[in-house]
């Protein structure tokens, strides 16, 4: 897995170095009502899927901008090219560029960098995660009321606000307080650094979250679903997402069921 990881550091360099680049000289595109994409997004996973296919022309990829690789392969690459698209737009200086890599549907390699502030979060199964360089572990906070939780928001949350807003008030109702930040893939990295105690959100994609989540549990974090079940393959990733640092999960797990859409008949 060595070449592998040397891979994907390098894939964050390029990236990295062309997000910075970019940051404050380039509009945008619509691709929905909240949803955006600038040129910089494709500029990046262009660099990043050069160095794939370059090194390991047999490996799948999901890339978010278009780019889909489905060979049956047991490797797949993750990629978003920049995880924070709004605040990139807007020179808000949260947003990262996020890569994982799959083995035979579960994460082994992790990587996400902020190119503003030169942070990069690394991990690989098995072996822990770092902050440049330096061991991360989560938080040790063992109380929802003494918790500083993070969430976000869905692109479809205008067809869905009530619910948002009421579980949004439940959770700051129950906790010390919430941060919206505006990329899921730092939201991990900063639960698995220990800045943060639990995060919350649903309607992600395997790009935004993928690496983050390696990163997360192998900071000592724990990741499942809305239903308490961890993912079977990578199509689930994000699609509810609960992380925390393992001693509140249980507590939060609790308010999400409290917060759950009614079911329709």
């Amino acid at each position: 897995m060595k070449q592998e990881f040397d891979v994907l550091q390098q894939c964050l360099q390029a990236a990295v170095r062309i997000v910075r680049r970019h940051f404050g000289k380039v509009g945008y595109e619509l691709k929905g009502k909240a949803n955006l994409v600038t040129k910089a997004d494709v500029a990046s996973q262009k660099a990043i899927l050069s160095l794939i296919r370059k090194h390991f022309p047999t490996h799948d990829y999901l890339a978010e901008e278009n780019g889909t690789k489905q060979t049956g392969s047991d490797y797949t690459w993750v990629i978003d090219p920049i995880d924070g698209t709004t605040n990139f737009a807007h020179t808000f200086p949260q947003c990262s560029v996020s890569i994982a890599l799959f083995y035979k549907n579960q994460p082994v390699l992790g990587g996400v960098a902020n190119p503003i502030t030169g942070e990069t979060f690394l991990a690989q199964k098995g072996k822990g995660a770092t902050l440049n360089g330096k061991k991360i572990h989560v938080s040790k906070t063992p109380r929802l009321e003494k918790s500083l939780l993070i969430t976000g928001f869905p692109y479809d949350r205008f067809t869905r606000m009530p619910q948002l807003l009421n579980r949004f008030g439940a959770f700051l109702n129950a906790c010390h307080d919430v941060r919206r930040l505006g990329s899921a893939a730092l939201d991990l990295c900063w639960l698995a650094a220990g800045r943060a105690d639990g995060y919350w959100e649903d309607a992600l994609n395997p790009w935004d979250v993928s690496a983050g989540i390696l990163i997360l549990q192998e900071a000592g974090g724990k990741v499942t679903d809305f239903d308490g079940k961890k993912y079977k393959n990578i199509a689930a990733y994000g699609r509810t997402l609960l992380a925390t640092n393992g001693k509140i999960h249980g507590q939060m797990l609790k308010v999400l069921r409290q917060t759950a859409a009614p079911q329709t008949r």
